[in-house]
């Protein structure tokens, strides 16, 4: 093979789940700084649910968007700087921040059948001449053949390339085959692919990716991020190298920053692992960043937290609605039936 994929590091966005938000500026800098030595295609920052993201419903970063940009752009030289901006989260002007802070490229996130919100924001991010993304969350949630649809939207839109993104890690290898296949057929622009690792899969669902098509990839230092964490992204560069792609970053870097930089950053509460409750997520098919508040509520309510992922899974839950965690955590520590009162 001599395929060259662009493998996009999720460290400081995705990772920032794992961390509760709490990032410093410094740590920003000193993990991009790293990253862009070993050479790394694009590294993307902001609060864990996109620019905007920072609030009580989500819950609050350690810095602004600003002060995070304002850390990491200067490190960066040839490595490209990403954002993430959900529609109905982020706002044009934060869109406007990261254009004026050097952002090179801005992802624009909706729900798998929800693309239509974006298309202003697709507009606007290509009159502010950044490479625009589109990413579809839980990808699992819709059948190839409605995936192709939404992602036709965000091409029409002027998408520059469409992600999609097993947000729960709730895929095997045929989903992620069946749906980046079909987007690589019918699709004029890239496809890329972002990994969960709920049911242990990361890794090989992105060589999945990568062998139907997808062009992008992405992944965090040492798995960081929601849930049981994103592909490990020092494990996939030497994994790419071994299967015989072509990849940017320089493995014994990126290893360097995870082992000698990140991992001096981590406590053991902030590494994630594939335990009960994290494999519960890909088994439900519940957005990973519901984790820790699913946690939290069943310590409150004691309730067992693999009951709560179930219920809002046969909810079908969509990231926006973890205020819902509290409610289902309530009603069965009351023995009601959630699904019955949600209808």
């Amino acid at each position: 093979m001599t395929e060259s994929p662009r493998v996009v590091d999720m460290t400081l966005r995705d990772g920032m789940h794992a961390v509760d938000h709490q990032f410093t500026p410094q740590q920003m800098t000193d993990i991009a700084s790293a990253l862009d030595d070993a050479e790394m295609d694009v590294v993307e920052v902001s609060h864990g649910d996109g620019m905007g993201g920072s609030s009580i419903n989500y819950g609050f970063s350690a810095a602004s968007t600003g002060e995070y940009l304002d850390a990491v752009a200067p490190e960066l030289t040839d490595t490209q700087l990403s954002v993430l901006l959900l529609p109905g989260i982020g706002t044009v002007e934060e869109l406007d921040l990261a254009a004026e802070k050097g952002a090179d490229i801005c992802r624009l996130a909706t729900h798998v059948t929800e693309a239509d919100v974006s298309e202003e924001h697709f507009e606007y991010v290509t009159d502010r001449g950044l490479e625009a993304d589109g990413v579809l969350m839980l990808g699992h949630m819709a059948p190839p053949e409605t995936v192709l649809e939404q992602a036709e939207l965000m091409e029409e839109y002027g998408a520059d390339a469409v992600y999609i993104m097993d947000s729960a890690g709730a895929m095997l290898p045929s989903d992620v085959r069946d749906r980046v296949g079909l987007l690589s057929d019918e699709l004029s622009i890239d496809v890329g692919f972002h990994a969960h690792n709920n049911l242990g899969l990361g890794i090989g669902n992105t060589l999945a990716a990568l062998d139907a098509g997808a062009s992008t990839v992405d992944g965090c230092l040492r798995g960081l991020g929601a849930g049981s964490g994103n592909a490990q992204i020092e494990v996939l560069v030497g994994v790419l190298e071994k299967a015989g792609y072509d990849v940017g970053p320089e493995f014994f870097g990126v290893m360097d920053a995870a082992e000698e930089v990140l991992m001096p950053m981590l406590t053991e509460d902030t590494m994630p692992t594939l335990d009960n409750d994290s494999l519960m997520l890909g088994y439900a098919g519940v957005y990973s960043s519901f984790l820790r508040h699913t946690r939290r509520a069943g310590e409150r309510y004691d309730v067992d937290p693999r009951a709560i992922l179930t219920r809002l899974g046969e909810m079908e839950v969509v990231g926006g609605q973890e205020d819902l965690i509290t409610d289902v955590a309530s009603q069965l520590a009351d023995g009601r039936d959630a699904t019955a009162d949600d209808d």
